[in-house]
């Protein structure tokens, strides 16, 4: 691998196909395109095979309409040993007019895996702007929350038992 890419947007058209009983666009079609930005993202700074280990704090904003022009935007913003951490943000616009709006925000946690599926180590993303050090940053304290909320599962399972 040459060199490591670190941000890449897919655009995609809301067909009628992707509409839920309320006549928007089904949340499950833009987690779809969601896992697929997270993975060209995440192989493209790794250059290898990724699976999906985590999405989270998906918040769906405003509604994505059919025949809209959907932008799913997904960049690095923290790297582990073998996972990465990615940031999406998905905008939508009618594309006569190309205005584009947020529509969903989340963040994936890709690893890389080798042939027989077991974590691998990927190059390391070091922020160099004071804005990629703050989503670093944030990145971070997810992390730590989430090992928190980890933990409250956890017990919250043994009780339910």
């Amino acid at each position: 691998m040459s060199a490591q890419q670190r941000d890449i947007t897919l655009r995609f058209l809301a067909e009628p196909s992707d509409v839920n009983f309320g006549g928007k666009v089904h949340g499950g079609a833009a987690m779809k395109w969601i896992d697929l930005a997270a993975y060209a993202c995440a192989a493209g700074w790794s250059g290898k095979y990724c699976i999906t280990a985590y999405a989270g704090g998906i918040r769906f904003v405003a509604p994505i309409h059919v025949g809209n022009l959907v932008e799913v935007s997904a960049k690095v913003i923290y790297t582990g040993n073998s996972s990465m951490h990615i940031a999406i943000d998905v905008q939508a616009s009618d594309p006569k007019e190309l205005k584009n709006r947020l529509t969903t925000h989340c963040i994936v946690i890709m690893v890389a895996v080798d042939e027989v599926g077991k974590p691998t180590s990927i190059p390391k993303w070091t922020p160099e702007t004071d804005e990629d050090k703050e989503l670093e940053q944030s990145a971070i304290r997810l992390m730590n929350m989430r090992k928190q909320i980890g933990e409250e599962m956890e017990a919250h399972v043994k009780l339910f038992k």
